[in-house]
C-alpha cells in the first residue's frame, strides 16, 4: 500500500542522516476516501491522499515557526498490515479523509519519492500566507480558507530519494 507521510524540511533533515522518519500519521487510499470521491481511478485517489498529506504538512509548518515554509510529503510503500485506521476517525471531514496510523517509523530507503513545494518566490509567499491562515481556515473562516486553497493550487514537485540531500541543501 502506498502511504503519503506529511513532514517538514526541518523534520526530514533530522531524519535523513539516520534514514528513519518518526512520523506516525500518514494518508492513504482508504474506503472513506474512495467513498468521498466516488472514483475507481487509483491514480486520482492517490493524488487526493497526497493533497491531504500536503495540507497536514501545512498544519505542521504552522505549529513549527522555525521550519522553512515548504510543504513536504514522503511517498512510501508499506505492507497493508503496517497501516491501521486513525482512532476516532469514524466520521472524517474532507481534510482528514484517508488519514491512517503507521505501525512504525518510515525508512527513507523504502520511500518511492519525496514531494515538496517549489522554491519559486510566488509559491513560497502563497505557502507562507497559508501557514498563517490555516488555523483560521480550520475554524471556518472563508477568507482564510481561500488563502489556504491558494497554496493548494501549487503542485508539489517530485524528487527521487537520491535527491533528498540536494532538497535539504
Amino acid at each position: 500500500m502506498r502511504v503519503y507521510v506529511p513532514t517538514t524540511l526541518k523534520d526530514l533533515s533530522a531524519a535523513h542522516p539516520g534514514g528513519v522518519l518518526e512520523q506516525g500519521t500518514a494518508y492513504a487510499v482508504t474506503p472513506a476516501l474512495r467513498e468521498w470521491y466516488v472514483s475507481d481511478d487509483l491514480e486520482e485517489l492517490e493524488y487526493a491522499a497526497l493533497n491531504r498529506a500536503a495540507l497536514s504538512s501545512l498544519r505542521m509548518l504552522a505549529a513549527d515557526p522555525g521550519a522553512p515554509c515548504r510543504r513536504v510529503v514522503v511517498a512510501v510503500e508499506v505492507a497493508d498490515s503496517a497501516v491501521s485506521p486513525f482512532p476516532g476517525d469514524e466520521y472524517q471531514d474532507q481534510a482528514t479523509l484517508g488519514r491512517v496510523v503507521l505501525a512504525g517509523p518510515v525508512r527513507l530507503a523504502k520511500a518511492a519519492a519525496v514531494h515538496a513545494d517549489d522554491t519559486d518566490p510566488d509559491v513560497l509567499a502563497d505557502v507562507a500566507a497559508a501557514v498563517a491562515a490555516v488555523a483560521a481556515a480550520d475554524g471556518g473562516d472563508e477568507d482564510a480558507q481561500f488563502t489556504v486553497d491558494g497554496a493548494e493550487d501549487h503542485e508539489l514537485l517530485w524528487f527521487a530519494t537520491q535527491e533528498i540531500a540536494a532538497l535539504l541543501g
